[in-house]
Order: structure tokens, then sequence, then C-alpha cells
């Protein structure tokens, strides 16, 4: 799906991305979680990454939990605290000991969810989740981080993010097991665990390994950008040609942009990788417009009710 959030657009995060979700619900056991891991592992080998490239950090919720109440946390801090460490890399270190203060914590204690002292396979409750990434055949691409909670609380146990290996950038996919969400919507108890993968962070990484070149895309390519090159008829057959090509079942666009330009109207077909621009003009008011290849730059005279058979061949 495409998503949408209101925030100020920056590297690694923008207003609209698409979203890959992997979910797997009914099964309890950790070969579950480590499946759906696998399953994001997977995807990642297919566009040429290795785990030299990226690595999965995994926690787990109730161990963080139990850390914090031996540190002292009362239960009910434990979301804020949990909360907190999901944020300690985005806060100074005054603001951190503060908030942590007001939980009842010293700060101090935020050094044992460091991933150098994050010793995860010495919890049971991730023992059986090591196992399973071995059976996999996926250890050598996860590590164990307990600073990793997932900021959203309906987390309920594992939960997981994919980095690239340098840290230099934002998480390319995050997720875990959330057992009580169905039930909370309505649905029966059932067990579940997922993942979401952002193409934003994704397309970064592949693009600064050499796996993705300016002319690829993550998204499918339009068959036709519809452009006007001016005049009444061409104006007005604008969405009346997208609608139609739509309906034919074919991916097209148009551009809102004011300009009449047709120079720049093509390039910006040429930017969404579109395979065709079908130009309305003065030939509109005859019921033709130009068809142009992109690729090939061969253009030629279309009736309009014949484009969409055009454009599926």
């Amino acid at each position: 799906p495409t998503h949408f959030r209101a925030e100020r657009p920056q590297r690694g995060r923008l207003r609209e991305h698409v979203q890959w979700n992997v979910d797997l619900l009914g099964i309890e056991a950790p070969s579950a979680d480590a499946e759906v891991i696998a399953t994001a592992i997977a995807a990642l080998a297919d566009l040429g990454l290795t785990g030299d490239d990226v690595v999965v950090r995994i926690s787990h919720r109730d161990v963080v939990g139990d850390l914090l109440r031996d540190a002292g946390a009362d239960d009910g801090d434990i979301p804020a605290f949990l909360e907190l460490l999901d944020k300690r890399d985005r806060l100074d270190a005054k603001a951190l000991a503060a908030r942590a203060a007001e939980l009842g914590v010293d700060a101090g204690v935020l050094e044992r969810f460091d991933v150098a002292s994050s010793d995860g396979a010495a919890h049971e409750q991730l023992a059986a989740l090591q196992d399973e990434l071995c059976r996999w055949s996926i250890a050598d691409w996860c590590m164990f981080d307990l600073g990793i909670v997932r900021g959203l609380a309906y987390y309920s146990g594992i939960v997981f993010e994919i980095h690239e290996r340098s840290g230099a950038e934002r998480a390319i996919a995050g997720g875990g097991r959330y057992d009580g969400l169905v039930e909370l919507f309505g649905g029966s108890p059932t067990p579940a665990v997922g993942l979401g993968m952002g193409d934003v962070v994704l397309g970064l990484v592949l693009a600064d390994r050499g796996l993705l070149t300016p002319d690829d895309t993550l998204l499918p390519a339009p068959d036709a950008f519809v452009l006007s090159a001016g005049g009444d008829a061409a104006d007005a057959a604008m969405v009346p040609t997208v609608a139609a090509l739509r309906n034919a079942g074919l991916h097209a666009r148009m551009s809102y942009k004011s300009t009449r330009n047709v120079g720049k109207l093509l390039t910006e077909a040429s930017k969404v990788n579109a395979r065709f621009a079908v130009i309305l003009g003065e030939e509109t008011a005859d019921g033709k417009a130009s068809l142009k290849d992109l690729a090939s730059g061969e253009q030629i005279e279309v009736a309009l009710d014949e484009l969409a058979a055009h454009l599926a061949t």
C-alpha cells in the first residue's frame, strides 16, 4: 500500500512512501517469528544485499521490561520508559537524563541496553528464537540488541529492525509480534507477527551500493503519460483520455503543473519511467493524438479511440 504522514520531509523519511507488509497470523511458535524475518532477508538478498550490508537487530519487549523493573522502574512507567528508550538516539544527554529521572530511573540504566552489552541469547525467551534463526539459516544476518523496542504500544514480545550495517540510515524495515491486536479490534485471540518495509530507505541503501541506478524504480512504470501541448481541444481531452486509458486497465498519469512547455512535461514523463507520452495538440480537435515512445524517440499519430489498443501491445 501507499502510506502518507504529516512531517518534514528528510533523508530516509518522506510524506509518501510505498510499504511492503508481511504478516503471519495464528502461529505462536518462535518459528513464525523467524520465518517472517527470513522472508524479509530473502527479499533483500534478491535485491543484491548481503549480511555484510544489513543486519537484523532483535529484542523482546518483555525482556526489556524485566530489566527495567530490576532497575527500579514501576510497572505503570514501563510503557513510557519503552517509548523513551525508542527515542534515546534522538535526544541529547541532558534531556534523556531529565526524562529518565521523571520516571524514577537513573539514565545510566540505559547503558544496559547498548548493543555491546546486549546478550539476548542468554534470556530464555530469546534462546528459542536463536535456535530457529539457525534452523532457517539466517543467524549470520541477525544480532540481539535490547535497545530495540519499537515505538508502537501494540507490540507484545519479539521486536526487530533491519538496519544498514554502518548505521548511517534509518531502519530499512521493522516489525515484531502483536498477539493482542486482532482481539483489540474485536476478533478472536490470535497470535500474530509481521513486518513493514518501506521503499525510501531501501532505495537509498540500494543506490549507495550501486544496486539501484537513477534509471531504476521500485514503483511500476506508467504505460502512458498524457500531456497537453495547448489549445482548448487538447486541454478538454486530458482527463477523458487518462480516464479511458485507466478504464482499459492501463497505468496512465498526467501532470497538474500549469506549464505548457512540452519539453518539461516530457522530462517529467521520463522521470517516472513512462513507456509512452500521449501528446494532445492541434490534431486532438480531429480526434487524434501523438504517441511518443520515450525509449526509442519514435513518434506516431494515433486516433484517440485506438490509443488503448496501441499501448496494450
